[in-house]
Formats: C-alpha cells, structure tokens, sequence
C-alpha cells in the first residue's frame, strides 16, 4: 500500500480495511489479520495499525474476541451504511475534481450519462 503524505496513515488504513470490508474480501463474522501481520503487510508501526483498529471498534465495524482477534461486523446495516459512506466520499472527491476543472454539476450529470452508455 501507498501512502499519502497529506492523510495521517492510521486513516488510510482504515479506508483499506474499509474498502476490503465492503468489497467482500472481508466477509461479516470473518477474523481480520493480526495487528503485527497487518503492520508487516502495510509495511508500517504496531501501534498505527492498532489505532486504526481500535477506532473501527468504536465504530462498530469490528469486533474484538479476546484472545482470539478481531472480527468483521456481521450488522449488515451497518456495514451498508459503511458502503454508502464510500461511496459518497468517492463521489464527493469526483465531483470537487471536476467543478475545479471548470466542470459545472449539469455538464457532470450529461457526461457521465455519456460515459455509462
């Protein structure tokens, strides 16, 4: 993973583990990796990767088994409303791009019903 020098790492561990979430590599009720694995995986320090677990355990996206690890949610509407959340951000992100390109929301709307054709 690569990342981003502008957003604190711990918050772009999160959207990872998000967007596996929501993509269905992780799968509600499923046990994530390790704490030191996902540090070794992502090639950062134990304690960014727990801060950005303990803080989905907050939220609710995980859930912690002591002893055993932490675990996907199986609260499908929380995890739907984690996707829609995605969503909108991608789509606040695209639109932003494109209205400081001189892109008005109108000429966004004709061109993706363009695009999509």
């Amino acid at each position: 993973m690569e990342f981003k020098d502008n957003i604190p790492i711990y918050l772009q561990i999160k959207q990872y583990l998000y967007r596996q979430i929501v993509t269905g590599e992780l799968k509600p009720g499923q046990k994530i990796p390790s704490v030191r694995e996902l540090a070794v995986q992502l090639t950062v320090n134990v304690n960014t990767v727990q801060r950005a677990l303990q803080q989905m355990n907050v939220e609710g996206i995980l859930y912690t088994k002591r002893g055993e690890g932490n675990f996907v949610t199986e609260d499908t509407d929380l995890l739907e409303k984690t996707k829609q959340e995605l969503i909108n951000d991608e789509l606040n992100k695209f639109v932003q791009s494109m209205n400081d390109l001189g892109v008005s929301n109108d000429q966004i709307h004709d061109i993706l019903s363009a695009y999509l054709k």
